[in-house]
């Protein structure tokens, strides 16, 4: 069986015979890609079905996995979604109009402003991510669980590899 990917290696291949030894990478790379293509629509679907865009998805998401007591600063969304300040901004500001979230002054330190989950953004969250879930096992309903877990794990070599160890 073949893919997209293997097309595309076998092109370059033709036409790039000099490079054909060297085109290894692109088998993992182009997945990747690929992969990442098919399950940026799905979030984008399932977020947009919940009136909600991808970013607010994130940030709906990073809150409930926090924990209590569901509230993180500004800056901690700035340092882990790799965006502008004005976009986390603008985000937060859309999403307290929908009361999703809601800024709350640190009771120490008045200057440090976190973003809390409001109620409505935990069932908004919690909606969300069910469907989200259901989603990924739709998308992975042929292949067989033994071959996601290796997958992931190749996957996971790779990342520690190229130093993507945690989460900021």
């Amino acid at each position: 069986m073949s893919d997209a990917v293997d097309a595309i290696v076998g092109q370059w291949a033709k036409e790039r015979p000099d490079l054909a030894d060297d085109l290894w990478p692109v088998q993992l790379f182009g997945r990747v890609q690929r992969l990442g293509l098919t399950v940026d629509r799905m979030v984008k679907a399932t977020a947009a079905a919940h009136g909600l865009d991808v970013g607010e998805f994130d940030v709906l998401t990073t809150l409930q996995r926090s924990g209590p007591p569901y509230a993180l600063t500004a800056g901690t969304f700035l340092k882990a979604s790799m965006v502008s300040s004005g976009t986390i901004t603008n985000r937060i500001d859309k999403m307290e109009a929908k009361g999703l979230v809601e800024r709350v002054r640190d009771g120490a330190d008045r200057r440090t402003v976190k973003i809390h989950l409001t109620e409505h953004g935990h069932e908004v969250t919690r909606a969300v991510f069910a469907d989200h879930l259901a989603n990924y096992e739709r998308l992975l309903a042929d292949v067989d669980r033994e071959t996601v877990e290796g997958a992931a794990g190749g996957l996971r070599s790779v990342l520690e590899a190229l130093g993507d160890t945690g989460i900021t």
